[in-house]
């Protein structure tokens, strides 16, 4: 700051400061309002969802246990169905939690099946559509 040697310069200076102070202010409520809408819940779940979908290692996690949990159900229902008999029941219980525990530690290997799968039907539909 320069040295003031009359009125006239303290005035100025009073009012550089003045202007600064309001800029500053203005900043500090923008900060504050941001800071606002971020602490709404609405906001966080909104952010933390955002990030859970950003993140490729939680979604691969959740898809592989989600299929691995799905198929292990579904291979029991489908070899089982609905039985009474405890013994049955028991061993579709280990059937599904050992399909379940396959399939969740190996997501890559089943992702790979099933795009081979899905090329596979589509490149029949693809030569039938041809075809006609």
């Amino acid at each position: 700051m320069e040295n003031i040697t009359c009125a006239a310069d303290l005035k100025i200076a009073i009012q550089k400061l003045e202007l600064e102070r309001d800029i500053q202010g203005e900043l500090f409520k923008e900060d504050l309002f941001r800071v606002y809408e971020n602490l709404k819940p609405l906001s966080i779940l909104k952010n933390t969802l955002t990030e859970i979908s950003s993140s490729q290692f939680l979604i691969d996690n959740v898809l592989g246990s989600s299929v691995g949990l799905l198929t292990g159900y579904l291979s029991k229902k489908i070899t089982l169905g609905s039985t009474h008999n405890p013994l049955k029941k028991l061993l579709g219980l280990v059937l599904q939690f050992g399909v379940t525990e396959f399939i969740a530690k190996r997501p890559e290997t089943v992702k790979s099946v099933g795009h081979f799968l899905i090329s596979k039907i589509f490149h029949k539909h693809e030569v039938n559509t041809q075809k006609t």
